[in-house]
């Protein structure tokens, strides 16, 4: 049974921080890229980071560079996103994503989401 089981979304204060997880079971992990998306209301799903499977390259948005962290710990099968100096602006839902290129097939899973709202 393939899962993709995100958690540590809630209410933070302006300048806060959060660390979101997204734990994978059914297969394997550390054969995947993580990537991290957001959707605020109204808006359209947005990149936020990425991390490669073999690699320690990441690629962050531009309006969330040097805030937050894409890491990945492959013996947890566990995918992270620090979120620090947080702003009323990162309120969305977080969607962690796990894709690979496997026979030119590609394989991509996602999670359920996590809502994270910055608000004093």
């Amino acid at each position: 049974q393939v899962q993709l089981v995100e958690s540590g979304g809630g209410l933070v204060q302006p300048g806060g921080s959060l660390r979101l997880s997204c734990t994978a079971s059914g297969f394997t992990f550390s054969d995947y890229d993580i990537n991290w998306f957001r959707q605020a209301p109204g808006k359209e799903r947005e990149f936020v980071a990425r991390l490669a499977w073999d690699t320690n390259v990441t690629e962050i948005v531009d309006s969330v560079k040097g805030r937050f962290t894409i890491s990945r710990d492959n013996a947890k099968n566990t995918g992270y996103l620090q979120m620090n100096s947080l702003k009323p602006e990162d309120t969305a839902v977080y969607y962690c994503n796990v894709r690979r290129i496997f026979f030119r097939k590609e394989f991509a899973y996602w999670g359920q989401g996590t809502q994270v709202t910055v608000s004093s």
